[in-house]
C-alpha cells in the first residue's frame, strides 16, 4: 500500500453528510478523497478533492469511478455491488467488502444471516407480497419491512391488525414481530484487516414518534452494566461473523425482560455515532479510516457525557434552507453545530445535528430541550 501522501486516492461512494464528515478525517491522514454522488451539489461537493456526479446504481459509472483509485468505501449501502465485486477482482481494495454490502442491502438476507449465526433478533417471517402478508395475519402486530430500498425510516410500516393490511407493501419483504422494549440502543463496532476489533460504548436512541428515525441520542447509556456488556459483545460477534473490515453500526432492542436483540446493521459511519466527534477519544470517522487502512484502532473511551440532536427540516417548509436561532443555540455551553451543506430543506429532512456536552443525564436532558427550543430549519 502507498504511504499516506496526496497520491493515495480513497473513493467514497455517496456524497451525503456521512461522506462530508468522513472527508474531514481524510485530511488528517493526508488522504486524497474522491467522491461519487448522483447530486450536482451534494454535501461533499465543495470539500472533496475530486467530485464525480453519477448514479451509484449504474454498473459502468461505479466501475469507471473505482478503477483509478487505491481503495473504495461507502457512505450508503444502495450501490451497484456487482461493480464492486469486479473492482475487487481487479485488485482495488473495497471496504466494507462487496459480499458484506450485498448481505446488508436486503433485510431478508440480513435476517437469515442472524439466524444462521445464532445472533438474537426479533421473530420474523419472509413475505413475497400483500397477499402473502394477509396469509400471516395471525402474526400481527408486526412491522412490514421492504427487503430492499428502505432508508432513514422509509420502507417500514407498522401493521397492528387486519384492518391495517391495506397499508402493507405489495412487494418482497418481511414481517417482524413487534417487540416490547425498554430501550433502543446502538453500538458501533470497528474491525481492521488484522482482525482487531473495538466497540464504542452503548448509546441510547430516542426515536421521533412518527418518522421512525432518531430524534436524539444520549451517551453514555444509563442501562445496567451487564446489559451494556451483552450489547457490546453482540456487536463484536456480529462484525466478526461478517468477517467485515470497516465500521458497523449495530442497532438493537433491549426488551422489557432485559434480552438484547439485534434489529438492523449498517456497514458505514452512522447517525448514532455523530457524537463521537466531540465526546470520544476517537471519532467513528477516524476509526473507519483506521480500520480500512489497516492501522491500529483508536481508543473509543468517552471523554464527556453528551447528547446528539438531529436537526430536521420543519414541517410545512420546502426551499432554500434558513437556520433560525443559531446564535441562541451556540450560546448553550458545550454545544457544537454541524450543518450538512444541503441547500434545500424539506419537511423532516436531516439538515444537520448538534452535539452538546454535559455533566450528567439530567443536564443532558435539559440541554436537549434547549436545543429544540433554540433552532429551527425553515425556508
Amino acid at each position: 500500500m502507498k504511504a499516506f501522501y496526496q497520491d493515495f486516492k480513497l473513493g467514497i461512494i455517496g456524497g451525503g453528510q456521512l461522506g462530508r464528515m468522513l472527508l474531514q478525517s481524510c485530511s488528517n491522514f493526508n488522504v486524497t478523497p474522491c467522491v461519487l454522488d448522483p447530486s450536482e451539489d451534494g454535501p461533499c461537493s465543495g470539500l472533496a478533492t475530486e467530485y464525480t456526479k453519477g448514479s451509484l446504481l449504474d454498473y459502468e459509472t461505479v466501475y469507471a469511478f473505482g478503477k483509478q483509485l487505491d481503495m473504495l468505501t461507502i457512505e450508503i449501502e444502495n450501490v451497484n455491488v456487482q461493480a464492486l465485486y469486479q473492482l475487487e477482482q481487479d485488485g482495488v481494495a473495497v471496504y466494507p467488502q462487496p459480499r458484506v454490502i450485498e448481505i446488508i442491502q436486503d433485510k431478508r438476507v440480513q435476517k437469515k444471516f442472524y439466524i444462521d449465526h445464532k445472533i438474537p433478533t426479533a421473530d420474523f417471517v419472509l413475505v413475497e407480497n400483500r397477499r402473502d402478508i394477509e396469509a400471516h395475519v395471525d402474526f400481527l402486530p408486526a412491522y412490514n419491512k421492504l427487503g430492499q430500498g428502505g432508508y432513514d425510516g422509509g420502507g417500514v410500516q407498522k401493521l397492528e391488525s387486519k384492518k391495517d393490511l391495506p397499508l402493507a407493501f405489495d412487494d418482497r419483504g418481511l414481517l417482524e414481530k413487534v417487540v416490547n422494549f425498554q430501550a433502543e440502543i446502538s453500538v458501533i463496532a470497528a474491525r481492521n484487516n488484522k482482525g482487531e476489533i473495538k466497540v464504542f460504548p452503548v448509546v441510547e436512541c430516542v426515536f421521533h414518534p412518527t418518522l421512525n428515525l432518531v430524534d436524539y441520542l444520549i451517551s453514555p447509556s444509563s442501562l445496567p452494566a451487564d446489559i451494556q456488556r451483552i450489547a457490546e459483545e453482540l456487536a463484536k460477534r456480529t462484525i466478526e461473523s461478517l468477517d467485515m473490515v470497516g465500521i458497523l453500526a449495530v442497532e438493537m432492542f433491549v426488551t422489557s425482560e432485559g434480552e438484547v436483540l439485534v434489529n438492523e446493521v449498517a456497514p458505514r459511519p452512522h447517525n448514532s455515532g455523530h457524537q463521537t466527534i466531540n465526546a470520544n477519544d476517537t471519532s467513528q470517522y477516524e476509526q473507519h479510516l483506521r480500520a480500512i487502512l489497516g492501522l491500529p484502532l483508536g481508543s473509543t473511551a468517552i471523554t464527556k457525557p453528551s447528547v446528539m440532536v438531529n436537526l430536521l427540516g420543519e414541517e410545512g417548509y420546502t426551499g432554500q434552507a434558513v437556520y433560525e436561532g443559531l446564535e441562541k443555540l451556540l450560546a448553550i455551553r458545550g454545544s457544537s453545530v454541524f450543518l450538512y451543506g444541503k441547500r434545500i430543506t424539506k419537511p423532516f429532512r436531516k439538515m444537520g445535528h448538534v452535539t452538546v456536552l454535559g455533566n450528567d443525564l439530567d443536564d443532558l436532558e435539559r440541554k436537549v430541550r434547549l436545543v429544540k427550543e433554540a433552532i429551527k430549519v425553515k425556508a
